[in-house]
């Protein structure tokens, strides 16, 4: 799966449709909420604004129409227990915050809208009705907070492209490809007359991963320390990019830049050279990034590094937000050092954040945040075909921090970087990802001398 967003996204061209379920709450289910997970609670406290979503986008294996399109939606909503949840806003008054309350809704089959004027569009023109779409309708408080769409061809020779978007809080990159697969097969399914869930393992809601973590035991007394420590470290709040981004007292367009690291061959002796070493690629890119940090800023490397809390098989066919936040911090370039602190985010990450950060009255961020997440399809239980043109697709935003995307599968690696749009930032940034993309292919250079030797000595 390809990481891109919305502005960047491939798209066939054609006429744009759009799926709204019926989404009703009753008195009995508002009743009786449910449980809020650390990450939904500071997604959603933020408010309904646009670009708080993310979505897929994939081309279904067979022709289908709308309707059969629908009904094996109306299937997936009703495996996924999260799509079936609303958020409210309920005003405690006084001029304090409002208090977020999570609740079951009914779901019944809904209607098709056209987007755009009714014509066929350009992929430039379905980019910017879509993501229009998605801004306004993908919002957190909305019921629901999703949307399935389609852009069908206009010769009928492609099958439908299929763009489900969905507020961040109800899903997170794994569940993007949960719900490929669930829909593609349950689309399969119908075509061929088959019962629509035919072969997709069940599946568990995401309300009762957020119950079992609220059941876990408190954290060690030393990882809580630690955490202490890092934050302390970066100023009392999460990790900053150590370069100069520029004026970021409000929130600026965003800069997404896309670099093709590793084609697949590239990526065999890449991990052969970390396997040398007896570590993992991740432990190469650390390095890396904590060379640069140390040349460019005489510091240490400090990142957000998110983690899955997917803990136990239970969970991996569900959709749900099962990602949290813990920091990388690495001093010394050696990869295994560099290594060790991989495997110690890791750890600071299998803790539930909340009574963690429920003495800094949540998680502390300042502007200028800096998070890298690495993700390798090829590890991952839940996948998608390639041949169904997979994108992982991210809205366009404001931003005041920068992320880096790491995403590997069987064609390479590639990275996906999101930074302020500012004139400091397009220099620091252009700096540090030449500086990355030169020191992540280095071991191929050293790689290629050693052949070159070999071949002059025989």
């Amino acid at each position: 799966m390809r990481l891109t967003n919305i502005a960047q996204m491939q798209v066939q061209p054609g006429r744009a449709y759009s799926y709204c379920v019926r989404a009703e709450l009753s008195d009995a289910a508002a009743s009786k909420p449910l449980p809020v997970s650390f990450d939904q609670e500071r997604h959603v406290g933020f408010g309904p604004r646009p670009g708080s979503w993310m979505a897929v986008s994939f081309s279904l294996p067979v022709h289908a129409d709308r309707e059969v399109i629908a009904q094996g939606w109306m299937e997936v909503v009703e495996r996924h227990g999260t799509l079936r949840t609303v958020f409210l806003g309920a005003d405690e008054g006084n001029g304090r915050k409002p208090e977020l309350v999570l609740t079951s809704v009914s779901v019944e089959p809904g209607e098709w809208e056209q987007l755009g004027d009714g014509s066929a569009m350009t992929p430039t023109a379905l980019r910017a009705v879509i993501r229009e779409h998605f801004d306004l309708v993908c919002r957190s408080l909305e019921t629901p907070s999703y949307r399935l769409c389609v852009v069908e061809d206009e010769t009928g020779v492609q099958p439908p492209q299929v763009i489900i978007g969905s507020d961040h809080a109800h899903v997170d990159a794994w569940s993007l490809l949960v719900l490929t697969r669930d829909l593609a097969t349950c689309v399969q399914n119908l075509q061929a007359g088959r019962e629509p869930t035919a072969g997709l393992p069940p599946t568990e809601s995401f309300a009762d991963h957020t119950r079992a973590l609220e059941q876990e035991p408190a954290p060690p007394r030393e990882v809580i320390e630690r955490w202490r420590e890092i934050l302390h470290a970066g100023g009392h709040a999460m990790p900053t990019f150590p370069l100069d981004l520029g004026d970021l007292s409000e929130p600026v367009g965003e800069f997404v830049e896309i670099r093709d690291v590793f084609d697949a061959e590239e990526l065999a002796q890449v991990e052969a050279h970390a396997a040398e070493h007896r570590v993992r690629l991740i432990a190469v890119a650390v390095s890396v990034m904590t060379r640069l940090a140390a040349e460019l800023s005489g510091e240490p490397l400090r990142a957000v590094f998110p983690v899955h809390s997917r803990h136990g098989t239970r969970w991996f066919d569900s959709v749900g937000w099962f990602i949290t936040n813990s920091v990388l911090e690495s001093h010394e370039e050696d990869y295994q050092d560099c290594y060790r602190s991989v495997k110690e985010a890791i750890r600071l990450g299998s803790y539930p954040l909340a009574p963690i950060m429920r003495p800094y009255g949540g998680m502390p961020q300042s502007p200028g945040m800096f998070a890298m997440s690495w993700l390798d399809h090829r590890k991952l239980p839940v996948n998608v075909d390639d041949d169904l043109n997979p994108q992982h697709v991210s809205a366009v935003i404001r931003t005041d921090g920068v992320m880096i995307w790491f995403v590997i599968n069987h064609t390479g690696l590639h990275l996906r970087c999101r930074y302020p749009d500012t004139r400091q930032a397009r220099r620091s940034m252009r700096t540090w990802l030449a500086g990355l993309v030169y020191g992540l292919r280095a071991p191929l250079e050293h790689h290629a001398l050693r052949e070159i030797r070999a071949n002059s000595r025989r």
